[in-house]
């Protein structure tokens, strides 16, 4: 057996219950050293040996995945926590006890800043342009060849620049946003294959943001999407997964 850890804290104290416990089944357990805490579990060291050619597994992927994912948030929603990487394993515990050593500086920088704050989502797509997709009647349809590339030519040109207003608009949303959080980090826009959306991702934001503050950024929300073209969607609270890095 060898060591998974899920992620590190200070003062967590008794651990949550999360149903079926960490990947492959492991109980859950906290191992303590300069001051930290770090959440593991035991997996089967043959299940992690060759990583690569695991996360060509999609289902032991995503079996891990939602494992570790479910540890983090239920421990994540009592607690500041530091999360780590998919699959981060160790030889045993001592072997943890000597990252935490080694990285206390870095995992309580981390801490400080996350404590009291919690990670939102905001995600920004083109809305439609209400034009027709049909093939139009006859009297619509390019009366030749040079016409109908004459026409292409336009609609292409339209759509570029439809997509520099909206990403022009972005940066403003993500200016407004980023004004009221602590930090604040742009991921790259997602894939319509991911997002299920025919609409075009332009802004894909995440934002640290004080407890205190979450009303505050909601209603910020609302008010920009009422003065933007764009169709703004906001999630969380998250544990900030995506501020957490500057530990291990």
């Amino acid at each position: 057996m060898i060591t998974y850890l899920y992620a590190v804290g200070r003062d967590l104290g008794t651990l949550p219950d999360v149903g079926s416990g960490g990947v492959g089944g492991g109980e859950l357990r906290l191992v303590a050293e300069a001051g930290l805490q770090a959440v593991v579990s035991d997996v089967e060291r043959e299940a992690f040996e060759d990583l690569d050619a695991q996360q060509e597994d999609l289902t032991w992927l995503a079996a891990v995945a939602r494992a570790h994912h479910g540890v983090v948030e239920a421990v994540g929603r009592e607690h500041a926590i530091a999360p780590l990487a998919l699959a981060t394993v160790y030889l045993d515990d001592d072997r943890v006890r000597s990252v935490l050593r080694e990285s206390r500086e870095g995992f309580t920088a981390v801490l400080d800043r996350i404590t009291g704050r919690d990670e939102w989502g905001v995600k920004a797509y083109m809305r439609p342009s209400g034009a027709s997709g049909g093939s139009g009647s006859a009297a619509e349809r390019p009366a030749s060849g040079a016409a109908y590339l004459r026409a292409r030519r336009t609609a292409l040109r339209e759509g570029d620049a439809a997509v520099t207003e909206a990403e022009r608009a972005a940066d403003e949303v993500d200016a407004a946003l980023a004004a009221i959080a602590i930090e604040s980090r742009r991921h790259p826009p997602q894939d319509r294959s991911l997002t299920g959306r025919t609409e075009r991702m332009v802004l894909n934001g995440a934002y640290l943001v004080d407890r205190a503050s979450a009303e505050d950024l909601r209603a910020l929300v609302d008010r920009l999407a009422e003065g933007t073209r764009l169709d703004l969607e906001l999630t969380g609270p998250w544990v900030p997964y995506s501020f957490a890095g500057g530990g291990a």
